[in-house]
């Protein structure tokens, strides 16, 4: 009898709740909001508090674990329920509203960005535990909130990246989404985050996705995200490569394919600080970076948007390696701009910083092509460039690497001076190659005279082959003015006869 009473109680399901694990076609969305992290797929359901599945942790994990009510605050809880309530108010953000009509959930968003603002005073106060049900379920928030495709509306339609003359775009659901960030970041830099078990969820696709976000138009966003991700690196060091080979492909997409993309600066940003830790000597794979994905980056039109951050990566490579000085000059002069006069001055002004690190034995390796470049641009028709070629004759150590190999580099430089002397439009230029020309006399007044005497030979040869072209032309003009003369009478003299028809009518 005793029996047949309990039998007809109804049973409490077990902890791995059927309806969770397979109830529910993996494909269906329809009550709830799955986001792949780290291969597993997560189900929240919102309108109903429900225990954690088990099909995302062990059973072990999850035993006497219920979930809380989200809108409770952790003030209204024992300490013991604090993580569980951290977990539900995690699950319940994963939500996500429309902020183009932010009238239409107008209630549900205030309370989403109150529950945020909850949360992130919670991981600000250390109370939070990050273990792995309360780093599966961070991970998954922020995939949700954050990881999305940018809309064609939000593209630029300039040549590439953000100009500086740009108007920034910005995003209408950043009120949300700086708070999600904010969270995130407080995430990565928490001191008791076991980074063994976050790997597990901060994983390649993780940071893959991440990666995609740099091509935001809001600077806001981009901002954060170049601080988050410098965190990560810092934290997983087992993801290092593969950030650092993520990053070189959108560098070679940029480069060789799209010339768009607006997070190009703070990328820079972030491995400006990971070069500098790089250790000596530098592996081959940095090198390959430098050489492959660095140097190449001064090609595109909109370099002027990134070139700050660009020159520090660049020195910072020098100063890890000064034998790399030679390879950074060939890459400048290689990609060396011909008709844009504003990235011809960038050039320069990096040149002299890679100069200020470069000895003589790898000076010498690329004086000659380097000194025919800075030749042309000491007598360029623009202004500044010819200016600031000539400031680079200023800088002490370039004037030594110059004086010391003197017989080489003023011989390719001296026509130009003499050619500004003479012709010059720009008062100032002509004013600071005469203050130049003075300086390498002094420097060398023997080597100067030569120059001078064979530049007249030059010129003198130069005018006698224009005066026997000239003469060649004049000849070649008479001769084609009295050749149609001739035919005509030839012609004239020539009998033409009537042909016959061998054919009989």
């Amino acid at each position: 009898m005793l029996k047949q009473i309990l039998n007809k109680i109804p049973r409490k399901s077990p902890k791995g709740d059927s309806q969770d694990t397979a109830g529910n076609d993996p494909g269906d969305n329809s009550n709830g909001f799955q986001c792949m992290i780290g291969g597993g797929t997560f189900s929240s359901r919102f309108n109903v508090v429900k225990r954690v599945s088990s099909a995302v942790f062990p059973a072990s994990m999850m035993t006497g674990l219920d979930a809380v009510e989200p809108f409770m605050s952790f003030k209204d809880v024992s300490n013991s329920q604090k993580q569980n309530l951290f977990v539900s108010k995690l699950n319940f953000c994963c939500k996500v509203y429309d902020f183009n009509d932010p009238d239409k959930n107008c209630t549900e968003i205030n309370s989403k960005h109150e529950i945020l603002v909850e949360l992130v005073e919670f991981v600000s106060s250390g109370s939070a535990k990050f273990n792995e049900m309360a780093i599966a379920a961070m991970c998954k928030m922020c995939a949700i909130n954050l990881f999305r495709v940018f809309p064609p509306k939000y593209r630029s339609n300039g040549s590439g990246g953000e100009t500086e003359d740009d108007e920034p775009m910005f995003d209408p659901a950043w009120s949300h989404l700086q708070i999600v960030y904010d969270l995130l970041l407080r995430f990565v830099s928490y001191n008791s985050l076991d980074a063994k078990v976050a790997k597990k969820y901060v994983d390649h696709s993780f940071i893959s996705r991440m990666l995609d976000l740099f091509d935001s138009e809001d600077p806001r966003e981009r901002d954060c995200l170049k601080t988050i991700l410098h965190r990560i690196y810092g934290k997983f060091m087992v993801h290092r490569p593969f950030i650092r080979k993520a990053v070189s492909n959108i560098v070679y997409r940029f480069v060789f394919e799209t010339e768009r993309h607006n997070g190009i600066a703070e990328l820079l940003e972030i491995f400006g600080s990971v070069i500098s830790g790089f250790a000596l000597p530098l592996k081959e794979e940095h090198k390959i970076f430098l050489l492959r994905a660095l140097i190449p980056l001064h090609k595109p039109k909109s370099v002027g948007v990134y070139h700050q951050q660009l020159t520090y990566c660049v020195i910072q490579f020098i100063e890890k390696d000064q034998k790399l000085a030679s390879e950074v000059i060939k890459g400048l002069l290689k990609y060396w701009p011909l008709t844009n006069s504003q990235k011809e001055l960038m050039f320069l002004s990096e040149l002299e910083e890679v100069l200020e690190m470069t000895s003589l034995v790898d000076f010498q390796k690329i004086m000659v092509p380097l000194f025919r470049r800075i030749g042309c641009c000491l007598n360029s028709s623009h202004y500044q460039v010819a200016e600031r070629a000539h400031l680079l004759w200023n800088n002490e150590h370039v004037l030594h690497l110059v004086t010391q190999n003197r017989q080489v580099i003023l011989p390719l430089v001296f026509s130009s001076l003499e050619q500004n002397i003479q012709s010059h439009w720009n008062q100032a230029v002509l004013n600071l190659t005469r203050n130049l020309k003075k300086i390498l006399t002094e420097m060398d007044e023997e080597l100067m005279s030569a120059c001078q005497r064979k530049l007249e030979e030059d010129n003198l040869l130069s005018n006698v082959a224009a005066e026997k072209r000239r003469a060649t032309w004049e000849r070649l003009e008479n001769a084609s003015a009295v050749q149609p003369v001739c035919n005509n009478i030839l012609l004239s003299n020539v009998s033409v006869e009537p042909a016959t028809c061998s054919v009989s009518c």
